[in-house]
């Protein structure tokens, strides 16, 4: 058997598979979640194989100072995947950035204070390492996000970088102060199956060009990819890895949204995907994040980009959280039509048809 961690943010896309690769593992693990009365958010972790032995569901939120001391305290380890996100938020400085920083800087100190965490492992975001005006080709563990351009473009999911970026840099700091281990783990757009049951936020990204959510092509324009899988194994890897320090790039590819939609169109012809995008550039190049650092360890990836989508899409399926195919707009009134004289003749199609508009 292994040591107890916790584990925040339990309920989530990352953190619940963390929890169910821990646990596999032979760690015992607390998890915490702001509501451990929402049975539909706790459910999947309570039917994780050896929840029932070494699972155990705490109440902490990120707004409450020293919400987090019972739950640390005794632990050896502790995995911060938290973290608040709401892309449309009316008060993104109150409602995102603050609490984020304020929720990293209270659990520090409540590991300070527990005395027997040897190691915390922060999942931070690609947000914090590229987010700038002038796009360079490659990108390391030295490089930072522009927080000045953020809060001037405000681009799409801003707050989320600006927030993960202060609260890493908060935590590194505090972390030098008072001789806690600190690991941070810098995940690219994460993709792949979920035991949550609603749309995981970076799904919502990296199948928009299924659902046609524009809003997002421009996360997309120049990407990099990872497995869930792979990420949530480099999180235990890196905890267990005596000469792990510091920050730690996770990113097993990238592409360019022309990439990903050829891709999906040759792989995925049951939906109708764009080829052309205004205000992008057919010959952008890619942009890569290296691993070098995490690789250099002994860590090896498992999965290609193609693995990455099959299973998300798989995955929402189950969840019914994508249809099964798209219809052009202009087929949707033929296709209709065809349908309804099928009918009436007494020969209806059994095939099943989804329309999204």
């Amino acid at each position: 058997m292994k040591g107890v961690v916790a584990v925040t943010g339990a309920s989530g896309y990352v953190g619940s598979w963390l929890i169910m690769k821990l646990l596999r593992e032979g760690y015992t693990v607390r998890a915490t979640v702001r509501d451990p009365s929402n049975e539909g958010k706790i459910r999947p972790l309570l039917d994780l194989p050896g929840s029932e032995e070494r699972l155990s569901i705490w109440k902490a939120d990120l707004d409450k100072e020293g919400s987090f001391d019972e739950v640390v305290k005794g632990c050896e380890g502790v995995f911060h995947v938290a973290t608040p996100m709401d892309f449309e938020s009316k008060d993104p400085e109150n409602e995102i950035i603050k609490p984020t920083v304020s929720g990293m800087l209270s659990i520090m100190r409540s590991c300070k204070e527990a005395g027997t965490v040897r190691r915390v492992v922060f999942t931070s975001s690609a947000g914090t390492v590229n987010v700038q005006e002038q796009q360079m080709a490659d990108y390391d563990e030295q490089s930072w996000s522009d927080m000045e351009f953020c809060r001037r473009v405000k681009m799409t999911g801003w707050m989320y970088f600006v927030s993960k970026t202060l609260a890493e840099k908060a935590a590194m700091e505090f972390s030098q102060e008072h001789g806690i281990h600190f690991i941070s783990i810098i995940p690219t757009l994460v993709v792949g199956p979920f035991i949550t049951t609603t749309m995981p936020p970076s799904m919502i990204t990296a199948l928009s060009l299924i659902t046609g959510n524009e809003a997002h092509y421009t996360i997309l324009k120049q990407v990099q990819l990872v497995h869930l899988d792979d990420l949530c194994d480099a999180h235990i890897f890196l905890y267990e890895h005596p000469g792990a320090e510091g920050r730690f790039i996770c990113s097993s590819d990238d592409r360019t949204i022309y990439d990903l939609a050829k891709m999906f169109r040759d792989r995925y012809p049951q939906y109708i995907i764009p080829q052309e995008f205004e205000g992008i550039d057919e010959k952008i190049g890619r942009v890569h994040f290296s691993s070098k650092k995490l690789t250099g360890l002994g860590f090896e990836f498992k999965y290609s980009v193609e693995d990455m989508f099959d299973s998300a899409i798989e995955a929402c399926l189950e969840k019914q959280l994508l249809p099964l195919q798209t219809v052009e707009k202009e087929q949707q009134s033929s296709e209709v039509l065809k349908k309804t004289v099928a009918s009436e003749r007494g020969n209806e199609s059994n095939g099943q048809m989804v329309l999204l508009a």
